[in-house]
This record gives C-alpha cells, sequence and structure tokens, in this order.
C-alpha cells in the first residue's frame, strides 16, 4: 500500500469513528494525521517515545495506532463512549503507545523534555516525539521548556509543530499575534525545518536529529484537510458531522 492510499484509509476510517460516535474536533485530527501515520510507519523505534500534546487530536492518534495493528475496529467503536479507554484526550499506561495524559496544552512539551533528559541519563539511545499545535505555543511553559531542552542540548528531542493557523477563537494571529512563530523559536538557535505537513518525502525529515539541541519541525498544513467543507474553516475544531456532511466528507476523500 502506497502512504497516499494509506492516508486515504486512515482518513476513511478517523470520518467514520468520529460520525458514529458524534465528536466534533475533526478539522485538527485531519490536519495533523498524514504526519502521524507517517511517525508511526516509518519513524518511530521499540525505544522511541512520542507524546501527542495537541490531545484534541486523539483520534488521529487511535487511527494511527489502528493502522499499525495496535487498535482493533472494535476498540475504535468505543472511541468516547463510557468508560472507555479511548477518550477524547489520550489516557495514559494502557497503551505503551500513550505514554502521556495531555489535553490541558501546555503539557505535553515540557514532560517530553523531561522524558529526553532521562533517556540520556540512562544511555538509552531511543528519541522522544512531541507532536504541538501552533496555538498552543501561547501557553508559557512551552517556553520555559524550549529554554530548558536547549540548555540542556536534547538532540534525542524532536518537535513536531502543526501549523494550521487556527485554534478554537479564530487565527493564531488574530488570538494572539503568533503568525511569526518560525521567527520567535528561531531566536533559541535551535535546528528548524519548515516542511509541507502532507507530503511523506518532506515528512521524511523526522528521521534527522539536531546536533545541539532539539529539532523543531514546522509543518505547514490544512486544517480539515481532504474535506472540502472543512478546510480552513473555524467551526470544524468544534462540530460533529451529521448524516449528509459525513456522506459528502467520504465521497470527497474517496474520489481519485
Amino acid at each position: 500500500m502506497s502512504f497516499k492510499q494509506l492516508c486515504q484509509q486512515a482518513r476513511l476510517r478517523l470520518l467514520r469513528m468520529h460520525y458514529d460516535s458524534k465528536v466534533g474536533h475533526l478539522g485538527g485530527n485531519l490536519s495533523c494525521l498524514d504526519a502521524l501515520l507517517y511517525l508511526h510507519h516509518h519513524v518511530l523505534q521499540k525505544e522511541d517515545t512520542f507524546v501527542l500534546a495537541k490531545g484534541h487530536a486523539a483520534g488521529a492518534l487511535y487511527i494511527a495506532l489502528w493502522s499499525i495493528g495496535r487498535l482493533t475496529d472494535g476498540d475504535l467503536a468505543q472511541f468516547h463512549r463510557d468508560a472507555t479507554l479511548l477518550a477524547g484526550h489520550p489516557v495514559a499506561g494502557w497503551l505503551p503507545e500513550i505514554a502521556v495524559a495531555t489535553g490541558s496544552l501546555g503539557h505535553g512539551f515540557p514532560v517530553s523534555t523531561g522524558m529526553a533528559l532521562a533517556k540520556r541519563l540512562q544511555c538509552n539511545t531511543g528519541r522522544v516525539f512531541c507532536l504541538m499545535s501552533d496555538g498552543e505555543w501561547q501557553e508559557g511553559s512551552n517556553w520555559e521548556a524550549l529554554i530548558f531542552s536547549r540548555h540542556q542540548q536534547l538532540n534525542n528531542l524532536t518537535i513536531l509543530i502543526d501549523v494550521n493557523g487556527l485554534q478554537g477563537f479564530g487565527t493564531t494571529t488574530e488570538v494572539a499575534s503568533m503568525g511569526d512563530l518560525h521567527k520567535r523559536l528561531s531566536a533559541f538557535d535551535v535546528k528548524i525545518s519548515v516542511i509541507d505537513g502532507h507530503d511523506p518525502e518532506q515528512l521524511a525529515v523526522m528521521h534527522e536529529p539536531a546536533e545541539q539541541g532539539p529539532h523543531v519541525v514546522f509543518m505547514n498544513t490544512i486544517k480539515g484537510k481532504g474535506v472540502s467543507f472543512m478546510e480552513n474553516r473555524l467551526e470544524w475544531h468544534y462540530l460533529p458531522l451529521n448524516s449528509a456532511q459525513y456522506e459528502q466528507a467520504r465521497q470527497e476523500v474517496e474520489a481519485p
């Protein structure tokens, strides 16, 4: 199966899972799904750790784990149900691949820096990958973590930033003048890559660690990627699909 076919299959399964459970947050799930698929199929090794800082994209993580055989269709049917382990934000500990409970933004990256330092102190060759949202950089704890990670020269840490330009109440520029995030992070003298977050050839940059600090990968993405009426639309940060919308979305994703 090609990566394009994998992404198509995963998008269809994500849409169905959210539709069956009547759950929103599809926009930000669709923007980072390609990156999560590439990470889980081509990058992560047994000794590596992944942290989903943007916990509201838990659906995309569950689909990535389903795509590598770690979750079943029966598991996905429990998404967002009562007493489920597949909650709307990741529940830690029941799968090795879900190491941290996230949801309150600004927690995942700081925890990832501690994990990366611990691996180095334990002479563990594994790497830590943390997927963040661009709006999440309005949390002060992330800037403290960036200072710490650069000072400790955590070159086993890769920060993946899902730059879709939208957050809960508007664009990142409108809400907190954060449209120049790349320029701000460049001042910390960390390795920075800017890529198309939907292109597998460019996603391959995840394989490359930095030399003296974390590798920050700005993934330019489209919120609601693959569904015309969702793309770059703020409301799909929240809305669930109705039956007509689900059918249209499914047909668009299935189209050659």
